[in-house]
């Protein structure tokens, strides 16, 4: 049997999924998008883990789309369209999966994220780089705009950062990455899993059901009006106080003493 495509590995609370596809640089082939989302659709329903930790087998974090794969697909149908629309499709339910999970999820990126991947990158709550990572949307180069990839990335950087990179085919450093805010934290490639867990294990320790509701809550109001986004935020703040764990979180603040939290969230 082969090798799965998404791998699996539960540490505690954390889940790590790992992209195995490493002969073609773990390119979202439609095979891949297929195993991750099932693999994401699976972690929805998953109360027990709290983190998810994305990352990539082998040299890179993830090349992008399957170009091999789009090419034999203008010899099917209608020269390819159906099929093109049909995986960019898939791809951008696979992108849209990640903030609407309950669990937060942090990209563990090494060596390159280039074009979709870079948008994979950009799709997670958070992400952690080598200090040898790339990332690039650079499939103008090839006369291929990375129209896709732009909705996310525009979402969490300068807009102006975006419009350059997309129409240079330029690639970002770590350092860079993380000045522009598609990154959070740096890490020496040989502690970038150490550094990942760490960050993963810090929001694993917090009260679940306030991470999720908070995580819902942040990206349902990002696209609000001011006074809209103040309003459902109010009502998530007083959904969050109604929590049995947040008043005795609150209780043990004000008595100087470690929470404990009842493990029925």
């Amino acid at each position: 049997m082969s090798d799965p495509l998404v791998i699996r590995e539960d540490r505690g609370p954390t889940t790590h999924l790992t992209l195995n596809s490493p002969g073609n640089l773990n390119a979202l082939s439609d095979e891949m998008l297929a195993a991750l989302q099932d693999a994401l659709d699976r972690l929805a329903e998953d109360t027990g883990q709290r983190v998810i930790i994305l990352k990539g087998a082998g040299r890179v974090f993830c090349a992008g789309h399957d170009l091999k794969q789009m090419q034999a697909a203008r010899q099917d149908e209608d020269d390819g369209a159906r099929a093109w629309k049909d995986l960019f499709d898939r791809c951008s339910t696979l992108m849209q999966t990640l903030p609407r999970l309950p669990q937060p999820v942090i990209a563990q990126v090494h060596g390159l994220a280039a074009a979709a991947g870079c948008q994979l990158v950009a799709s997670c709550d958070m992400a952690v780089a080598a200090e040898d990572a790339r990332f690039g949307v650079n499939g103008v180069n090839i006369g291929l705009f990375c129209s896709t990839p732009m909705v996310a990335l525009s979402r969490v950087m300068p807009r102006k950062q975006v419009f350059e990179m997309l129409t240079t085919g330029e690639f970002l450093d770590a350092a860079r990455a993380r000045e522009v805010g598609l990154i959070n934290r740096v890490a020496p490639s040989d502690e970038l899993d150490a550094a990942t867990q760490e960050l993963a294990e810090t929001v694993a320790a917090k009260l679940s059901s306030a991470v999720r509701i908070g995580k819902r809550a942040f990206y349902e109001q990002a696209d609000l009006t001011i006074e809209a986004a103040y309003a459902l935020t109010g009502e998530v703040m007083v959904t969050n106080m109604l929590d049995h764990n947040t008043e005795e979180g609150i209780s043990a603040f004000l008595e100087k003493r470690p929470p404990n939290w009842r493990r029925s969230e």
